[in-house]
């Protein structure tokens, strides 16, 4: 995948950016957080991001000059005397200007890669706090098929990992509680009580409410810094209307898509809930 493709921005910039500008007031402790094993890391970051990527890729949304970093499109200023600097502003900062979610994987004197920042207003069933710290493996724990099929191939990948190569995958899922791309923890993922969790939210017995119900994708990138050898695992989420996947035409294969999931990964994505009404639903003409 090209560094071009890295970090992206569209028609809905601006509402997105507000929209994180707000969670980082209303619900900051799910959005940021860091300790000292990341310091290098997070300056790394910004630097890339800040000084280099967002300036040269968007010269006229974004511009540095006298160190400070401008963001025309929000009118927003930021320091780039990065020396100068405290890992919260900076996350912060990384948060207010990108859509992209960062989290920090860092390798400890093992080699074991461990969450050890995040920058990240988007999530989706993950309360990353509660993540800190931990590998890999442990991170994926409750995903069906992982240890067994993933695990040692993941490891190996990221050990092998060089600065400057930028891998990307696409993950989706579907989202029946409307249209809030944070979802630290919802219903879909099996928390009723998690903040911004609507009423409306589909469950067991319940009906599917189409109007409320999306596909969720996950733009995930891979990349090594440099200097700190951390792996940043990047996630940029998009979330589009069912109805309008079916006036597309697309319905059929999403259906297709949808039953072909292995039972448990299935289960995993709460496909008893929402699966036979949405599917059959897709399918009509």
């Amino acid at each position: 995948m090209p560094r071009s493709e890295w970090i992206k921005i569209d028609r809905n910039y601006l509402e997105r950016i507000k929209r994180r500008k707000v969670l980082l007031n209303s619900h900051h402790r799910f959005c940021i957080e860091s300790n000292e094993l990341a310091r290098l890391a997070i300056r790394e970051l910004y630097e890339q991001v800040m000084i280099h990527q967002l300036p040269k890729r968007f010269p006229t949304l974004f511009s540095i000059r006298r160190s400070v970093f401008t963001n025309h499109v929000t009118g927003s200023k930021y320091s780039v005397k990065v020396a100068d600097l405290d890992e919260r502003y900076m996350l912060e900062a990384l948060a207010e200007n990108v859509e992209e979610d960062f989290y920090f994987m860092c390798p400890d004197a093992d080699g074991e890669y461990r969450l050890q920042a995040y920058s990240s207003c988007f999530p989706q069933g993950l309360h990353s706090s509660a993540k800190m710290g931990l590998s890999v493996r442990e991170i994926h724990q409750p995903v069906p098929g992982y240890e067994s099929r993933l695990g040692n191939g993941v490891d190996k990948h990221f050990r092998r990992m060089e600065p400057g190569v930028f891998v990307g995958r696409v993950n989706w899922s579907i989202q029946t509680d409307g249209d809030e791309l944070f979802r630290p923890l919802t219903k879909n993922t099996g928390d009723p009580d998690a903040p911004g969790t609507p009423a409306h939210a589909a469950v067991e017995k319940e009906s599917v409410d189409f109007d409320y119900t999306y596909l969720r994708c996950e733009h995930h990138t891979l990349t090594c810094l440099p200097r700190s050898k951390t792996v940043m695992f990047c996630v940029r989420s998009y979330l589009t209307p069912i109805r309008e996947i079916k006036a597309e035409g697309s319905g059929p294969a999403l259906a297709d898509a949808c039953d072909s999931m292995p039972e448990k990964f299935g289960v995993y994505k709460k496909r008893p809930v929402w699966g036979n009404q949405l599917c059959e639903w897709l399918r009509e003409g």
